[in-house]
């Protein structure tokens, strides 16, 4: 069954490079007039949605957080993260996150038990959200960029929003989450 699910999840990633390719070779061919509000609103949402699952499908089934260095995890300034923190009010979008996805008791125990183990699961699972999001987000701006200099500017400032809101957004509250659990970790007594 975890082979098939590997299988399944890495063919979907796949899928979504090609369709990404497929809508931006639709956009080179074409001009920004040609689109309206509603159609430069839909094309920013699928270009999101599917620039981001082609991070996050592997993240699901392969430990893709190990692509990163032990000390990228690690380094994390706790003052200047606090500050963008507050700055862009990440904990309204964590709020958001929580009535809307992870209000559930079951869903939320998937990533943390309670337990000293449950704590390094959670850890785990914090970088591999965050490297999903974090992938996303760079592959996101750079397509931004490129729909710039087409002069596609409103589905670029369309898939700028997107891209803070879906992808820095949960960078940021990943590496929040890390920092409390370093600190509860070091208080916590040794097993």
């Amino acid at each position: 069954m975890q082979l098939a699910k590997k299988i399944i999840f890495t063919l979907f990633a796949v899928f979504l490079v090609f369709r990404t390719a497929e809508l931006l070779r639709h956009l080179s061919y074409t001009r920004p007039v040609d689109f309206n509000f509603g159609e430069s609103l839909l094309v920013a949402f699928l270009l999101c949605l599917f620039i981001t699952g082609i991070f996050a499908m592997p993240g699901f089934v392969f430990p893709t957080s190990r692509v990163m260095p032990e000390r990228y995890w690690r380094a994390v300034n706790p003052k200047r993260l606090n500050y963008f923190f507050d700055l862009l009010s990440v904990e309204t979008f964590k709020s958001i996150l929580v009535i809307l996805f992870w209000g559930k008791r079951k869903h939320r125990k998937r990533y943390y038990d309670g337990t000293r183990e449950g704590l390094q699961h959670f850890l785990y699972q914090t970088r591999q959200s965050e490297f999903g999001h974090l992938g996303a987000w760079i592959m996101i701006s750079l397509v931004s960029v490129f729909l710039f200099v087409r002069q596609y500017f409103l589905i670029g400032c369309m898939l700028t929003v997107l891209n803070f809101i879906c992808n820095l957004y949960p960078v940021i509250l990943q590496r929040h989450h890390r920092i409390r659990i370093y600190k509860l970790l070091e208080k916590l007594p040794k097993a």
